[in-house]
């Protein structure tokens, strides 16, 4: 009987300092978000999480993962985007947030994350290659040059003419936009920049502004190369 009376006061114990480990993480980190979740699904390269925090409810998106419905998870805050559109669910997001990871154990948050290629990119593979052939504009250069000798443009003000292959508005304040112009080299065919003026895909524009290399803005976006400032000219 005594035993069972060890015992019993042991698991109370474990289970009151896990309790407090987790109420600690809480307030150790204000940005920790604690999550049930209600709904999951799944995509090609995401998984899709309707959570509940309290009485409120919201999308996650992360990329691809095993998720359970009913399950608790933790993260620290994501990247918000409003009026999002997922073309593999063609479904509308009114608001998401978009997470490098997410975690059963709050305190896995504190260690290295694993590298996910969720938002990153190395400007290879990021969207689908268009068969295109576009005139190179005088005093401009192609894509091909620009990550052919990327260090030699690095800081300066460029021109690029090619056509909008994929935008996304005001994500960090900022409108987003691929081009492509039909060159490429090494792998390397699609350049993103970020403006503030809108772009429609399918248009050819001709843009000027500043390269930058190996820009991270955080939440997983890297680039290697990247043209801040954009302006179509």
């Amino acid at each position: 009987m005594k035993l069972f009376i060890i015992q019993i006061g042991v698991i109370s114990l474990l289970f009151s300092c896990n309790q407090q480990s987790s109420e600690q993480s809480n307030v150790d980190n204000p940005n920790l978000h604690k999550v049930v979740v209600q709904e999951v699904i799944q995509t090609s390269a995401y998984t899709y999480l309707l959570v509940k925090e309290n009485d409120n409810e919201n999308w996650l998106a992360v990329s691809k993962m095993q998720a359970e419905k009913g399950k608790t998870y933790y993260y620290e805050n994501g990247l918000e985007m409003n009026n999002f559109h997922s073309k593999e669910l063609n479904r509308n997001f009114e608001t998401i947030f978009f997470l490098q990871r997410i975690e059963t154990d709050p305190d896995a948050l504190k260690t290295e994350p694993i590298v996910s290629n969720m938002h990153s990119s190395s400007n290879k593979l990021v969207t689908v290659k268009d068969k295109l052939q576009i005139e190179p504009i005088k005093n401009g250069i192609t894509i091909a040059e620009l990550f052919s000798n990327k260090e030699k443009y690095a800081g300066k003000t460029v021109k690029i003419k090619g056509q909008v292959t994929k935008y996304n508005a005001k994500i960090m304040k900022k409108n987003w936009l691929h081009i492509q112009d039909g060159t490429e080299f090494n792998g390397a065919y699609d350049l993103v920049a970020t403006s503030n003026q809108k772009f429609e895909v399918g248009t050819v524009v001709t843009i000027e502004g500043v390269i930058v290399l190996n820009k991270d803005f955080g939440y997983g976006y890297f680039y290697e190369v990247i043209m801040e400032e954009a302006l179509a000219k």
